[in-house]
């Protein structure tokens, strides 16, 4: 990685930026503070507007696929942005008003209906509240007329006419009134009672202590006339949302330009944002930040052709970006990596390592050759049809890979669908026949030969553990600290061999046993003797050796973990040994067959769901865990260029 700085005339600024964010090459650096002699361009107000149009379509976008989803389902999320001939760019802005103004209704649109939304169900709660009311046929706000007081109101219990003036009047025995009950029900009453007025302080004060209420929204009308007018209103916002509803059906034939709109104003935004943070004098602007070494010359000649300026290389310093660069076999595997963390300063990309072993223990966790061809097939399919972009590309890629070595481990399991070949060729003819009669090669059978399989995956996680702990040995030894890659690195290595040589010998060839105890006991002893050199005095130095053996308990547990290995292959196996079982059940009568079919691909792909997710999570957590524990530190910058941040659209390259 290169620092770069471009020192270019003020006049060129636009047609420059233009280029560099088209062609992706530089990472532009933010400096809090100008340079003596520099001063910034304030154009917040200009990217405020920018964003908000952006903000604006992201809205209509949503509204619209709310009412019509856009064609093309989970698929469509595999397809690559649009290209578009950069002349055509001139074209989007060009027809960006009318496009923003489409938004904007849009958005009116779905706000008046979202308005008249609410103004329903305000209309549905006052409908309720005068459905008791109906039988009224004086206005609920009514309080007196010339010679009566009027209560209208309810009681919280169940009254009839006769329980309800008992009530009152041993509350209150001088109270005079008369009272029309409503509506009654379970926890409610509604009624209405007239008092002289020169008794309406005396009424109200007995109907509180029985939590006499009035009507929450007493209203100036005859409740069912009231209720009639809400009905009437109710329908009219029914009528104005369908209106509007289709009136934003109508702009669906938009979607397109809105998303080109979009994509427009989120690389002006961009663009803007840049030119917020550079330097300008009067004549001339400056860009620092970061480029790839590879692209220095590429740089340059852009630079020189679209502009007025110097290009001035440096070595990058301790805080530039790091961008990975590997072949097309590990290239899929950055995502992982990066998921995790990317490289640190003092790091060395193991993507490589990653990606085989990625490919390797996946394969060997699915472990199932039928799975394993349609995952292949369909990732081709998809790469192909949809001509995703890089990052999408990549990770049908990785999977395509995972694809490959799922196959290669299903065949040597001798699982096709599980069973699949054996159980329909048993279904058809009545035979009882099994995969490795069927299959012409020797297979390992996971659920007979779990014993080896368990030492074999264990084997695998030596080598894993061993080339995790390889590479922190050569990180050490790039950095010149030859006692960590010696003594912390190397000694715990060698002491592993030793113990896997001892093991191997208790059960093979007995001379391997002498030779493996040799290995470790020197290992051992060695780590004793230097493990604690950074203690002080001796009795430090030798209690801290001693100590540090106990570091074994954590490779053993590290080794264990890989047991995973055979556990999610032999569940892969099993399970689709049980569904081919489950489909095969009602004979071969017509329902039968049907029943077969069905219960065969909805098992199957249950089951490749299932432990597809199983064997990705397991995969990545040996890689993160057991591997990356070893050496890796990460806390990297990912090389992040100015470039083109849309989401629909991309400007094609040139010929």
């Amino acid at each position: 990685m290169k620092s770069v700085r471009i020192i270019a005339l003020r006049q060129d600024r636009k047609r420059l930026l233009e280029h560099l964010q088209d062609s992706a090459l530089i990472q532009i650096q933010k400096s809090e503070k100008s340079r003596d002699g520099f001063k910034r361009v304030d154009l917040s107000s200009q990217t405020q507007v920018f964003e908000r149009n952006v903000n604006l379509s992201e809205q209509a976008l949503k509204i619209l696929n709310s009412v019509s989803p856009e064609k093309g389902g989970m698929l469509a999320s595999f397809k690559g942005r649009r290209e578009v001939d950069p002349d055509e760019i001139g074209v989007i802005a060009s027809k960006s008003k009318d496009v923003i103004a489409v938004c904007s209704r849009i958005v009116e649109l779905d706000k008046k209906r979202s308005d008249n939304d609410a103004e329903q169900l305000r209309i549905k709660t006052q409908l309720a509240q005068l459905e008791a009311w109906q039988k009224l046929d004086i206005p609920l706000n009514t309080t007196e007329t010339q010679s009566t007081a009027v209560f209208i109101g309810s009681f919280p219990q169940k009254y009839d006419e006769a329980e309800l003036k008992k009530a009152i009047a041993a509350e209150n025995a001088k109270l005079c009134f008369e009272l029309e009950i409503q509506h009654s029900e379970q926890l409610m009453t509604c009624t209405v009672i007239f008092v002289p007025k020169s008794q309406k302080q005396m009424a109200e004060e007995t109907l509180r202590a029985l939590s006499f209420a009035r009507p929450m929204s007493p209203t100036s009308k005859i409740p069912k006339v009231k209720a009639e007018k809400l009905r009437e209103k109710s329908e009219r916002l029914t009528k104005e949302n369908e209106k509007a509803l289709e009136e934003i059906e109508t702009f669906v034939e938009k979607r397109g330009d809105i998303q080109t709109t979009q994509d427009y104003f989120r690389i002006r935004a961009d663009k803007y944002n840049v030119i917020n943070n550079l330097d300008h004098s009067k004549y001339v602007f400056i860009i620092e930040g970061f480029v790839p070494e590879e692209d220095c010359e590429k740089l340059e000649a852009l630079c020189e052709r679209v502009a007025t300026c110097t290009v001035e290389f440096s070595d990058a310093g301790e805080d530039a970006p790091v961008k990975l660069k590997n072949n097309k076999f590990a290239e899929p595997a950055q995502g992982i990596l990066t998921m995790y963390s990317p490289p640190g300063k003092t790091d060395i990309d193991p993507t490589p390592v990653l990606a085989f072993f990625f490919y390797f223990f996946f394969g060997m966790m699915f472990s199932d050759a039928g799975y394993g061809i349609l995952m292949v097939i369909a990732t081709t399919l998809m790469i192909k049809i949809f001509k995703p972009d890089k990052k999408m590309k990549n990770n049908l890629k990785l999977f395509q890979f995972c694809g490959v070595s799922t196959t290669l481990w299903g065949l040597v399991f001798g699982s096709i669908f599980g069973d699949a070949p054996a159980a329909l060729y048993n279904y058809f003819t009545g035979a009882s026949v099994t995969m490795k009669q069927l299959l012409p090669w020797p297979t390992l059978d996971p659920q007979k030969d779990a014993l080896l399989l368990m030492v074999v995956s264990i084997a695998f996680g030596l080598v894993h553990i061993l080339i995790g702990m390889g590479c922190k040995f050569i990180v050490c030894a790039k950095q010149k600290d030859w006692g960590g890659a010696f003594f912390d690195t190397g000694l715990w290595m060698l002491l592993l061999v030793g113990i896997a040589v001892l093991a191997v010998g208790m059960f093979t060839i007995p001379v391997l046993t002498t030779v493996g105890a040799v290995i470790a006991i020197g290992c051992a002893v060695g780590l004793v003797l230097t493990q604690g050199r950074s203690k002080k005095g001796i009795v430090g130095k030798a209690i801290g050796g001693l100590a540090s053996l106990y570091d074994i308990t954590s490779y053993i547990s590290d080794l264990l973990s890989y047991s995973r290995l055979l556990a999610l292959g032999l569940t892969t196996g099993v399970m689709a040994q049980v569904f081919n079982m489950l489909s095969t059940m009602m004979g071969k009568s017509v329902v039968g067959f049907i029943f077969m079919l069905v219960i065969f691909i909805v098992g199957h792909l249950v089951n490749i769901g299932l432990n597809a997710l199983g064997s990705y999570v397991h995969t990545m957590r040996l890689q993160y865990v057991e591997m990356f524990g070893k050496f890796y530190e990460g806390g990297g910058n990912e090389f992040q260029p100015f470039s083109l941040q849309s989401k629909y659209i991309k400007i094609q390259e040139d010929k």
